[in-house]
């Protein structure tokens, strides 16, 4: 599976970005995998910030929760973070994430989400919220 984002940007405090994650894989359904968009700040640990699963329940960070919104379009294979209300502190590089799945219930909870959570990842996208 390959993922590829895009949308990333500079904003100013209060603005907003949809970022995008194509996915490509002559097998690739959203049914079989659990997405996620994940953020890494300079010196800073890659963090979930929100994950959908093949039945299309969300979980979110509480950080992003309320401002972002992850979504995804079956017929263009493509997943989606909108994120509205941006602040400085949403700086970071941010990256999908995929994970093959049986089952909608093997998708981990954001409480429960780790990097190694998933298999597969993009190259990502940096996102600058400046004040």
């Amino acid at each position: 599976v390959q993922l590829v984002e895009s949308g990333g940007g500079s904003v100013q405090t209060g603005g907003s970005l949809r970022l995008s994650c194509a996915a490509s894989s002559s097998r690739f359904t959203f049914r079989n995998y659990c997405m996620g968009w994940f953020r890494q700040a300079p010196g800073k640990e890659r963090e979930a910030v929100a994950r959908i699963d093949s039945d299309g329940s969300t979980s979110y960070a509480n950080s992003v929760l309320g401002r972002f919104t992850i979504s995804q379009d079956n017929a263009k294979n493509t997943l989606y973070l909108q994120m509205n209300s941006l602040k400085p502190e949403d700086t970071a590089m941010y990256y999908c994430a995929a994970r093959f799945t049986m089952r909608a219930r093997d998708c981990p909870n954001i409480a429960t989400t780790t990097p190694y959570s998933y298999a597969y990842w993009g190259q990502g996208t940096q996102v600058t919220v400046s004040s």
